[in-house]
């Protein structure tokens, strides 16, 4: 297929030395060839730094310095970024295998579309074999995240001219602004979306958005996106939620068949 399109792919990583190279080293196995990869570090005061510089010219920029968490430093890596297509790929999450990027391209692509998202696994913190749940979102609707409907953010793959057009991640939001830039790009602004039946990402279970804590304020965040966008919230939206997460353990099974796990 045709590389004429760059990706750009930002990794924020803080304290992230257990699973960096993981992360890294899922994009370099990438068969698309034109990927600029860029790592945005909170200066780590692990051994992170020493892992993502040991990769050298495989990481494109490598920037190292204090930020207001981890959409502050998407952000960052988001406006130094040359490519047409940007995405984010979480310093403890991996592809799912090395055609990921290629197929999302081709998918866009084929499409014209300004953005697109696929499936999602979790897999055991500590074993990345260990599938535990499943997240498949199926296809957008007009409305769809009003009733509860909210697509595997580090799976969306999106146009550079839509960032510049709406905006960057809300660095206020601590725990669901990607929620928030998802929101108001696809639900407000209808930009042409797709969905690919596809795993993209494989995600360890765990993190501060995982905790009660985290729930809470990401939920409180999750309400006031939709007041920030003029937006109507349903009241059913916070019981689809947990039944959806539910629903997702039951598709494990299927997702284990198909892929030999």
């Amino acid at each position: 297929m045709s590389t004429d399109l760059r990706v750009s792919i930002i990794t924020a990583v803080f304290n992230g030395a257990s699973f960096v190279a993981h992360a890294i080293e899922s994009v370099i196995c990438q068969d698309y060839e034109n990927i600029e990869h860029i790592v945005i570090d909170g200066q780590s005061t692990d051994a992170t730094i020493n892992i993502v510089k040991s990769y050298g010219d495989c990481i494109d920029v490598f920037v190292s310095e204090p930020d207001r968490g981890v959409y502050d430093a998407m952000n960052k890596g988001s406006k130094l970024s040359t490519g047409d297509i940007i995405a984010t790929l979480n310093s403890d999450d991996v592809y799912a295998n090395s055609t990921v990027v290629s197929r999302m391209v081709e998918f866009i692509e084929n499409h014209s579309l300004d953005a697109a998202y696929g499936d999602l696994v979790y897999v055991d913190g500590g074993n990345s074999e260990k599938i535990t749940r499943f997240w498949q979102p199926g296809e957008y609707e007009k409305g769809a995240f009003c009733r509860g409907w909210v697509p595997p953010h580090p799976t969306f793959f999106c146009r550079r001219v839509i960032f510049e057009k709406y905006g960057y991640f809300n660095a206020k939001y601590k725990f669901a602004a990607d929620f928030e830039l998802m929101l108001r790009f696809i639900e407000k602004h209808q930009i042409r979306v797709g969905y690919l039946p596809k795993t993209i990402i494989k995600m360890r279970t765990g993190g501060k958005t995982n905790r009660v804590s985290g729930i809470i304020k990401g939920n409180w965040e999750i309400i006031n996106s939709f007041r920030l966008n003029g937006l109507h919230i349903s009241p059913w939206f916070f019981v689809r939620k947990p039944i959806e997460k539910i629903s997702q353990l039951f598709k494990k099974s299927r997702f284990n068949e198909q892929c030999g796990y």
